[in-house]
């Protein structure tokens, strides 16, 4: 559904796109080394998802938001291979007997470190952890680089998912990106890692690109479509070079205005669904027989840093410069910068260099915003009571909540809220109602849409 431009006008605002509650925007230097450590240690003999961090990519695309840079250097790849190894071995002694429920390489690129550090860095997690026998491996790629040998360390890896980045098929916003990669070049990778017996596959794309049209879009999507992925997460683009100094490279002028981008997010939901995938919360899609789409259907899907998944357990232990971990205490996340990360290894002890310990008021508020973001909808009085809070009381403090009801895009029947459709955009601006922290200040987070 395209918005129309008066509720555009009011509701594309910076908001945060709520992979936690608090989100990172609240992290401080309050908690270190010493408090995640011990945080971890309530891991023990439980079960959490382990993410591992790899900043570093082939080279820099100018769209791109995440930790990351373009590195080759064997020297510094093999330092930072070996201060995640350092990092896995004091999570061991923190949470013995912990569990890896899924793991997930992420990044930038994770298989720029090369096949032998991968090896080796997965082989070490094997040692010291157990691992759930159904345990999802999931690994980003570039297909631009993913060669056989690449495909068989995954493989050994005993790697279940592989997620290609693609963003747009269009060469002109390849172009304006940074990011050249042809149809022919990104099937012939996900052909390699389907011979290689990894037959789940996702596909990564992107509206509100520069130089992107509907017209573009739309061929885009039917290519992507013919790839026949098992997944797609589709995001807007985030245009924040206040943050990101590289995105100064693409003009503000050439980025789709708030209407294009509404008109862009509709085409995207309509022919990802049209070709036969469910779709999952605000940005991603999967096949009916998905685990993801399953998740949904059994009101058990969940949101953390890595977007929908579908986990059993609600916590989440990064390894890896600025690598976020969700707690049962709270969020820690890793120094950012790659060369201060490995001199922390270095002296022996965590890198972690901020979060936020969770009150119960935020528990409150961010299972709130957790239901809004997997299921548009959100038993308040539920909430309120494993929380131990009054429903009416709390709905009276959220002075949000009466414009957006005003304005279409939420209903309310006793304590349970409900998103429409035409809210469902917006759903994201819904959820900053429940934030007490959210300030609307311009530049902490991209726009709504």
């Amino acid at each position: 559904m395209t918005m129309e431009p008066a509720i555009l006008a009011i509701y594309d605002r910076p908001v945060p796109r709520y992979t936690s509650y608090p989100t990172a925007a609240q992290f401080d230097s309050s908690i270190g080394p010493e408090q995640h450590g011990g945080w971890l240690s309530e891991l023990r003999g439980g079960e959490a998802a382990l993410y591992l961090h790899i900043p570093f990519c082939r080279q820099l695309c100018w769209y791109c938001a995440c930790h990351t840079m373009a590195m080759r250097r064997e020297g510094t790849l093999d330092a930072y291979a070996t201060a995640l190894e350092r990092e896995i071995l004091l999570l061991a002694q923190a949470a013995p007997g912990f569990m890896v429920d899924s793991m997930q390489w992420g990044g930038g690129t994770p298989t720029q470190l090369g096949a032998g550090r991968l090896l080796a860095i997965g082989h070490l997690v094997d040692t010291v952890f157990d691992r759930r026998s159904n345990a999802e491996i999931s690994m980003e790629a570039d297909p631009r680089h993913c060669d056989e040998a690449t495909v068989q360390a995954m493989a050994e890896l005993g790697v279940t998912r592989v997620s290609f980045g693609v963003q747009d098929f269009d060469e002109r916003v390849q172009q304006a990106i940074n990011r050249v990669q042809s149809f022919e070049t990104t099937l012939a990778a996900l052909e390699r890692v389907r011979g290689a017996g990894m037959t789940r596959v996702n596909v990564d794309l992107v509206y509100g690109l520069p130089s992107q049209t509907l017209e573009t879009l739309a061929r885009t999507l039917d290519l992507a479509l013919a790839l026949a992925p098992d997944r797609f997460a589709v995001f807007g683009y985030a245009h924040v070079p206040w943050m990101k100094p590289h995105q100064r490279l693409i003009p503000s002028e050439t980025l789709p205005d708030a209407t294009a981008r509404s008109a862009m997010a509709a085409l995207v939901s309509e022919k990802i669904v049209a070709g036969g995938y469910v779709r999952v919360g605000l940005d991603h899609y999967a096949r009916p027989g998905d685990k993801l789409a399953q998740a949904l259907a059994a009101r058990r899907l969940q949101r953390n840093f890595q977007g929908y998944v579908a986990d059993d357990s609600p916590w989440v232990v990064g390894v890896g410069a600025s690598a976020i971990s969700s707690l049962p205490a709270g969020f820690s996340q890793n120094i950012a910068d790659p060369a201060e990360y490995m001199k922390a290894m270095e002296r022996g002890g965590f890198a972690t260099a901020r979060g936020i310990a969770v009150s119960l008021e935020d528990r409150l508020r961010g299972d709130i915003i957790s239901q809004l973001m997997c299921l548009y909808t959100a038993d308040i009085g539920e909430a309120c009571k494993k929380h131990g809070a009054e429903a009416r009381a709390f709905l009276s403090t959220i002075d949000g909540l009466a414009p957006l009801i005003r304005d279409g895009l939420v209903s309310i029947d006793g304590d349970r809220l409900a998103v429409t459709d035409r809210g469902r955009p917006l759903v994201r601006s819904v959820c900053a109602a429940f934030d007490r922290y959210y300030t609307g200040i311009e530049g902490r987070h991209s726009r709504g849409i």
